[in-house]
């Protein structure tokens, strides 16, 4: 049993791919983050160069896998217990600023770091179990986000990640990828976009939601219910079998949101940087 590594994402593919698409559900960031590599090259997430990793079992078969796109943390799926505890971070193709994996895991491997860490943030992934339309509906329809759309979406894209402390928020390469799919939908009150939802191209059966932004002048009337629940329907109608999403477990407006919507929670993960 060893982990390898490498930075070639068609090797990694060929070897943790098949991992990877039989656990889709808890897998699902490290699919939906390969195949924006795959799309948009190497640096779709920024400057620095990935790198890859995957765990062998005693059979000879990846049963977990990891990535790093810098400056982002190291992104974990789900892995064995083993190969948590075997991960030498010292000895990665290289530099982490953090990780982003299973809350337990995410413990064990800041105590191995050997350095001082802080939890930045707390995640629940949430499955579909059966869509509930919001009651009272909200005012309004949703359309898909059109090419024209652009200038729109790059201000409430960086609006959300401002709020929610990414690091950067998405190229425009990564907007119009969303449009060209119909991956971003918009929700019109009166004629005017009030709210965003977006998802990702269904991967092994899975599709996630991502992101869901209200501007904040506009919250407090269901709209971000509504688009939610239009991106839901438009995921389905695309081919996946299993809706996903993530919520901040510091906002409970959103949890209450999904939990309403029908979404039921699957696991917590922490992001853990140096202090």
């Amino acid at each position: 049993m060893t982990w390898s590594f490498t930075r070639d994402l068609g090797a990694y593919l060929r070897a943790a791919g098949p991992a990877l698409a039989a656990r889709p559900v808890t897998n699902t960031l490290l699919l939906t983050v390969t195949d924006a590599l795959r799309r948009r090259g190497p640096h779709a997430f920024g400057d620095g160069e990935p790198f890859y990793g995957w765990w062998t079992d005693a059979d000879g078969a990846a049963s977990g896998a990891l990535l790093c796109t810098p400056p982002h943390p190291l992104l974990l799926g789900e892995l064995p217990t083993e190969a948590v505890a075997a991960l030498d971070v010292a000895a990665l193709p290289g530099p982490v600023g953090g990780f982003n994996a299973r809350r337990a895991d995410a413990a064990a491997l800041a105590a191995a770091w050997g350095r001082p860490t802080r939890v930045e943030e707390e995640l629940r992934l949430y499955r579909l179990d059966g869509l509930v339309p919001p009651e009272p509906a909200p005012a309004g329809r949703p359309r898909p986000a059109a090419t024209a759309d652009l200038p729109l979406l790059r201000t409430w894209s960086a609006a959300f990640a401002a709020e929610t402390d990414e690091l950067a928020p998405p190229p425009d390469a990564a907007l119009l990828d969303r449009v060209s799919y119909g991956g971003l939908l918009l929700w019109e009150d009166g004629g005017r976009p009030v709210a965003m939802a977006g998802f990702s191209r269904p991967l092994a059966g899975t599709a996630r939601i991502y992101p869901v932004y209200t501007p904040p002048a506009l919250r407090g009337r269901g709209y971000a219910a509504g688009v939610t629940a239009a991106a839901t329907r438009a995921v389905r109608a695309a081919g996946a079998a299993e809706v996903l999403l993530f919520t901040d477990l510091a906002n409970p407006t959103s949890n209450g949101v999904y939990q309403r919507l029908g979404y039921r929670p699957v696991e917590d993960r922490a992001v853990v940087v140096t202090a």
